[in-house]
């Protein structure tokens, strides 16, 4: 691994399998919790269960214990934005939550985000959801060499916006290697087309816009960690980790095809 420009860690072929493969256990095991959520289950118990496939399968939770936070996921339901705390509360129908896992395996980081509904939720939850979701790809498609930071950034933001919604500022994205936050920082709002570093061969970073019906503004709760949105309303977010070659952006956060969700996720 060779320490470059602005700090950023550009990976060899093996660095980027082994990324790959930590990517998958994370992804596998939010995927594998994802499809436990139902009314009546407590955040403790969804906890439990990607714990428990993470720690079966070589890995450990790269979450638990980083800088003291105390789950294996981060379990941010409703108004809740980021770093939600697995706690006792009980799913009820119709909240939304979003589930970030991460796992470490050999050395290496996986990180990913999905959010879903419990049982049957509103169409205003569903379309947050689902817009969410297409501007993480669409941050992933224009996250391409040649192009820099502000272009991707921009265009998320463009859509976000015309859709009717706010991007979260002080959550971004991040490099992801041996580290699981390293350079560089990578932002989805209120930048300018080209500006911000260029995306090329090698990098490897997370893709994970988080979008509000309302304001994008937020306030951290006292736990310490738990972010909620400052009006009450619904965030969602999705997360892939990326590596970027000449030809483009690859996932590396696949699940294998039996831990696949219904809806293609």
């Amino acid at each position: 691994m060779v320490l470059l420009r602005e700090q950023i860690r550009y990976k060899s072929r093996k660095e980027v399998e082994k990324l790959r493969e930590a990517g998958r256990l994370a992804a596998n095991a939010l995927r594998l919790t994802a499809k436990s959520v139902k009314p009546g289950i407590s955040l403790l118990e969804l906890d439990k269960i990607a714990e428990t496939y993470i720690r079966q399968n070589g890995g450990t939770p790269n979450f638990k214990g980083y800088h003291g936070f105390p789950g294996t996921l981060c379990t941010s339901v409703n108004d809740k934005v980021v770093h939600g705390i697995p706690s006792h509360y009980v799913l009820q129908e119709g909240d939304i939550i979003a589930i970030d896992c991460g796992a470490k395996l050999d050395g290496y980081h996986g990180d990913t985000c999905l959010t879903v509904g419990v049982g049957q939720i509103s169409e205003q939850a569903k379309m947050l959801i689902q817009t969410a979701q297409l501007a993480m790809y669409l941050g992933i498609e224009h996250s391409r060499p040649g192009n820099r930071l502000g272009d991707m950034s921009t265009t998320v933001q463009k859509f976000a916006e015309e859709r009717g919604y706010s991007i979260v500022r002080e959550y971004i994205g991040h490099g992801i290697g041996r580290d699981l936050h390293e350079d560089p920082q990578v932002v989805f709002a209120e930048q300018r087309p080209g500006t911000g570093f260029r995306f090329e061969p090698g990098m490897t970073i997370t893709i994970e816009p988080i979008l509000n019906i309302g304001s994008h503004k937020c306030i951290v709760e006292p736990d310490g960690w738990t972010v909620r949105t400052k009006d009450g309303s619904l965030s969602a977010q999705f997360e892939h980790d990326i590596h970027i070659t000449k030809d483009g952006p690859e996932i590396l956060s696949i699940p294998d095809p039996e831990f696949e969700l219904e809806d293609g996720l």
